[in-house]
């Protein structure tokens, strides 16, 4: 399922939305100049070892310090599917909950919600996974990201998601509603996750545990942030 777009509308133009994504795509030329996308991932992701080693990555035990790693991995994507679907996602969801918290606001509480879906990804990882696991890099906006899905959920779960299925080779167009599209997703990451702590090859590197981090914490704060509840859905 691909989201297309919503029928909430926002009330002035979601500034800081629309500054987030283009921090990511500037990043994202950035990674892909000079020595190329794998150098730059390498030296400014992020790594779970750095918490609790071994490291057995040699850039991971060569590496800049935890914090700037938060929040530089957070910018940062490993292809252009990667950040393509990432912004959609952000596009799409992000104006409507910067709506109802306000702009500071809502940067400040994305940017926790990135550091919240880190922070059980690694507790995961550490966990369950091994020194090697620990010491692969992540980067990505979707842990933030799912924590703007999260507060979406909560805060307008009666909305609809214009979505195009995918049916094999064909695609159908028809609008979801957005509880319906958030708890579909949620529980296929909730399903993958767990099936990569017994498979961890079906996981494909995904940070699914970042997913579910940030999706709980959207959840569990928006309402202690937000100042005003967001727009009416336009059209059914």
């Amino acid at each position: 399922m691909l989201p297309l777009k919503d029928n909430v509308p926002t009330r002035t133009f979601p500034v800081v939305t629309v500054g987030l994504i283009v921090a990511n795509v500037l990043v994202f030329i950035w990674e892909e100049t000079g020595r190329g996308l794998n150098y730059h991932i390498y030296h400014w992701a992020y790594y779970p070892c750095a918490v609790e080693g071994p490291c057995t990555n040699l850039y991971a035990r060569h590496h800049h310090e935890l914090v700037e790693t938060v929040f530089s991995s957070m910018f940062m994507h490993g292809g252009i599917v990667h950040i393509g679907g990432n912004m959609l996602f952000l596009w799409i969801f992000g104006n409507n909950v910067e709506d109802a918290l306000g702009r500071v606001r809502f940067l400040l509480w994305y940017l926790a919600a990135g550091v919240a879906a880190t922070a059980l990804q690694t507790w995961v990882t550490l966990q369950y996974g091994n020194a090697a696991d620990a010491s692969v890099p992540n980067v990505g906006a979707s842990g933030a990201i799912a924590g703007v899905l999260g507060a979406y959920l909560l805060l307008l779960p009666q909305a609809s998601v214009l979505t195009a299925i995918f049916l094999g080779f064909f695609f159908i167009i028809r609008p979801i509603p957005a509880i319906f599209f958030l708890g579909i997703w949620i529980a296929l990451q909730a399903l993958d996750g767990t099936l990569s702590l017994t498979t961890p090859q079906a996981g494909g590197g995904v940070a699914f545990f970042a997913h579910i981090g940030g999706f709980a914490f959207g959840i569990l704060t928006v309402n202690l942030v937000k100042q005003r509840q967001p727009l009416r859905p336009t059209w059914g």
